[in-house]
């Protein structure tokens, strides 16, 4: 008998400690609402092209973390490369997105899915803006807008399609 209570009291000391709270317990993913699959559209393995035709690189995007957030790998026709982690923070309400590229360069983007498309941008001057729009042919594209006046005006910085790579 004294084995068997042991195995029980051991048993929810397991159970507790999975939760984190006493009684309480989640079968649900933490990263199950709709508002952390908003970005899946990206998802996949893209060539990528300017408007003129060119192909500007290659880029994979894939979950990770169990599907909480996406990890971006660029590779640039002439060279450069990138990376990027995306996530969404359900405390603030925002999308998050951390790039780093060979060039040393980094931008830290925030924003949410609005209106059919995710926009991220910074606020750091000047300020970067980024939209990801999915297209009724299964491509997305990618418009990368740069303000150096407080958003009153934009300039084009890239204007990509992105073509599932077959």
């Amino acid at each position: 008998m004294a084995r068997v209570w042991r195995a029980a009291v051991c048993a929810l000391g397991l159970s507790v400690a999975g939760t984190g709270f006493a009684g309480e317990r989640n079968d649900k993913s933490p990263c199950s609402a709709p508002e952390h699959h908003q970005f899946d559209f990206w998802i996949g393995h893209w060539e990528v092209f300017l408007p003129n035709g060119n192909k500007a690189g290659e880029n994979r995007v894939e979950p990770i973390e169990g599907g909480c957030a996406l990890l971006e790998q660029w590779n640039g026709t002439r060279g450069p490369t990138g990376k990027s982690l995306n996530i969404y923070d359900a405390l603030r309400r925002v999308w998050h997105q951390t790039w780093v590229d060979s060039t040393g360069g980094l931008l830290v983007l925030e924003g949410q899915w609005m209106e059919g498309r995710m926009v991220l941008s910074s606020s750091a001057n000047p300020i970067q803006r980024i939209t990801w729009s999915p297209q009724p042919d299964g491509s997305v594209r990618q418009l990368w807008e740069s303000s150096k006046d407080g958003g009153k005006t934009w300039s084009t910085a890239f204007d990509g399609k992105y073509v599932r790579k077959k």
